[in-house]
């Protein structure tokens, strides 16, 4: 199972892709397999992102 990606333009909260990163390692039982892996990276890359964006806003 792939995340969903955003729309180019649309920014998910920290918040939310940080509940996908919970909820994938709950179903993948603390193991992940390569393709879980790569969905790991891609959200923690959309997380990060998603960081950057609040700290800018909120300065």
């Amino acid at each position: 199972m792939s995340p969903e990606l955003p729309t180019p333009g649309s920014v998910r909260s920290a918040a939310e892709v940080n509940e996908q990163i919970r909820a994938l390692w709950l179903r993948a039982g603390g193991t992940l397999s390569a393709q879980e892996r790569a969905e790991y990276e891609l959200l923690v890359v959309q997380w990060a992102a998603a960081i950057r964006g609040e700290v800018i806003e909120a300065a």
